[in-house]
């Protein structure tokens, strides 16, 4: 049997297969408002299982990358309504993964050049981020130095996600995701090494946890339990993150609370914790200390995503390039058809429909194109 195509049941919101399209970054979005090409992009793809949305900031502060979409405004909530529309007209699930990018920002993405924020005041080394080089001018640039945030203000975030999240169901998504992953801020808050606040949010495990933990406690009673996912990157090393004295202890910890909370799901956002060469048994620890919906993504094809599926390593597989060239993905799994490959160049910035709606669906034969939107 072929898992991978086969329903699953997400806390009651049925899935017609375990194939998710994972969030992915695209900036196509000016002015941080989704529009008719969002729309027309995630309905191409609305036969998987699920989809997670890009990264949408739950404020002006959250944003990193220029052309990034947001859920902050009323004008931004009614844009989205327009995509969760079009998903829904064709069959499809989505949810909107909620961000806060932290110290992965660059003054030029903020209103009077306001400082990014982070839990302490150390700059990402080695890190660029997509904002102005100069006025009207696009590009890479290292990211700025960062404030670090006062207390209040940390406690203030969840406030944030939870509106965006009232925005996000007021939209029609089907749920939120919190995007805990990857090095940005709720990433930058849990690793030992990075942060080492004085206050309720720093040193020990519980609160390194504590605002991710917070967050998704501030979003249950809006969204739903059985209806907010998060993703996490356990051993992350993404954007100078670093190694930290108790890592283990506290994944596993962070694990057996959201076990705690009846959520949707929790998504492992790459296939590090299956292959640490010095810890086999920490992912078979993680599932026993989180034992519901798990969706993993990173790297996989389709053998090996059944693979995993098989052996219960996950319930759903997370596919993101794939999804860029193959709106199709699922027909193309189901018949065996070959996978186109996506365009490098026009993976991000303003390049209309260029390397975003463009890409065709799979022809089945000579002069007929099968189901292109």
């Amino acid at each position: 049997m072929n898992k991978l195509l086969t329903q699953h049941d997400l806390e009651g919101l049925l899935l017609s297969n375990r194939i998710v399209m994972a969030p992915m970054t695209r900036s196509r979005a000016a002015n941080g408002v989704a529009d008719v090409l969002t729309a027309r992009y995630y309905r191409q793809r609305a036969s998987a299982g699920l989809i997670v949305s890009e990264g949408i900031a739950v404020s002006p502060e959250g944003t990193g990358y220029l052309f990034t979409p947001g859920l902050y405004t009323a004008d931004q909530g009614t844009a989205w309504k327009c995509v969760t529309d079009a998903v829904h007209e064709a069959g499809g699930r989505i949810f909107a993964q909620l961000w806060h990018v932290g110290r992965i920002s660059h003054t030029s993405l903020h209103e009077h050049g306001s400082t990014p924020v982070s839990p302490v005041a150390r700059r990402a080394q080695d890190v660029k981020t997509y904002a102005w080089v100069a006025p009207g001018m696009p590009g890479h640039v290292p990211v700025s130095d960062p404030r670090a945030l006062d207390t209040e203000e940390v406690s203030a975030i969840a406030g944030d996600f939870a509106a965006a999240g009232k925005r996000a169901m007021e939209a029609g998504f089907d749920g939120v995701e919190v995007h805990g992953a990857n090095g940005y801020l709720f990433d930058q808050f849990i690793n030992g090494e990075l942060n080492n606040r004085q206050d309720r949010y720093g040193g020990s495990i519980e609160n390194r946890l504590r605002l991710l933990l917070e967050t998704i406690d501030t979003l249950r009673p809006i969204v739903g339990s059985h209806r907010v996912g998060v993703r996490i990157s356990p051993f992350s090393r993404s954007y100078d993150l670093r190694p930290f004295e108790g890592e283990r202890q506290t994944w596993l910890a962070l694990a057996t609370e959201l076990e705690r909370r009846q959520l949707a799901y929790v998504h492992l956002s790459d296939q590090h914790a299956l292959n640490l060469e010095s810890d086999k048994n920490f992912f078979a620890d993680l599932r026993r200390a989180y034992s519901r919906t798990l969706i993993i993504a990173g790297g996989f094809d389709q053998k090996s995503a059944e693979l995993a599926l098989q052996e219960g390593k996950a319930d759903l597989i997370g596919f993101g390039m794939p999804f860029i060239a193959n709106p199709d993905l699922v027909d193309r799994m189901t018949n065996g058809w070959p996978l186109a490959q996506a365009d490098r160049d026009t993976l991000y910035g303003l390049h209309g429909s260029h390397g975003y709606t463009d890409y065709p669906c799979y022809r089945v034969s000579s002069g007929a194109t099968a189901g292109r939107l």
